[in-house]
């Protein structure tokens, strides 16, 4: 999965008009979705971005614990975001990362504004996204197969949340960014409520030309919009199926 290249080969790739996995530099990578592949849990979702994998669990509503950090006025949405020993080419150590804590904490207030806690006080919705394979852009891929177990659960949401990462790369905006896109590219995920146009997560590490910037942000609503549209076609054909079974 991980390709090693040089700054300048990178580059070059880049002036020819394509970039290192040959994609353009608005085309999305394969996204493939599966929904209720975990019969146990109220919602899962299986969300493959090209090689990136990730499958997110829903639990709850169910009763919050421990007790003291329910709120009597609104759901607790208990968010842990985990990555698979095996999901990179080295092995990670299966103690939780401060960076994974800290994703945990980026994906829950991303998907918090779509969500109507309001109607389950002092209960808690917990989700658990856990990356299979990672080639990047794992936060956003989380994002997505979350807000579709959530669906999936019956949890009442606004929107759907979708997300994707885009980088600025030497002067050119690409979308969707591969894994040595992440190391040599300022990557910047967003996430939004389509619908409502209302965006709940913007990162940068990165500096970024404040006259590109709308641009930028143009360019990642466009690819959003791609990914949302296959959000709801797989939640429609998993309801359209369930329905037929049911018969």
């Amino acid at each position: 999965m991980s390709l090693k290249i040089s700054e300048e080969e990178f580059k070059k790739i880049l002036e020819s008009g394509k970039r290192v996995d040959g994609r353009a530099f608005t085309e999305l990578r394969p996204i493939n979705i599966r929904l209720g592949i975990v019969e146990r849990a109220e919602g899962s979702c299986l969300f493959e971005m090209g090689h990136t994998k990730v499958l997110c669990v829903v639990r709850g509503p169910t009763e919050c614990v421990p007790a003291y950090i329910a709120d009597p006025e609104r759901a607790v949405l208990d968010v842990a975001y985990r990555m698979c020993t095996f999901s990179t080419e080295e092995r990670k150590s299966p103690t939780p990362s401060r960076r994974e804590v800290e994703l945990s904490k980026v994906i829950r207030e991303a998907l918090e504004p779509s969500i109507l806690l309001e109607e389950f006080p002092r209960m808690m919705i917990k989700v658990y996204c856990l990356v299979l394979q990672a080639d990047a852009g794992t936060r956003t891929a989380s994002i997505n197969a979350a807000s579709l177990a959530l669906a999936q659960a019956g949890i009442p949401l606004r929107d759907l949340v979708t997300s994707v990462a885009v980088g600025y790369c030497y002067g050119n905006i690409v979308v969707d960014v591969c894994s040595i896109e992440d190391e040599l590219c300022a990557d910047i995920p967003i996430a939004m409520l389509p619908a409502y146009r209302k965006i709940t997560l913007l990162q940068s590490d990165h500096r970024l030309p404040i006259d590109r910037l709308s641009e930028i942000l143009s360019t990642a609503i466009k690819a959003i919009d791609q990914i949302y549209e296959l959000q709801k076609k797989a939640l429609k054909e998993y309801y359209l199926s369930s329905t037929k079974t049911g018969d």
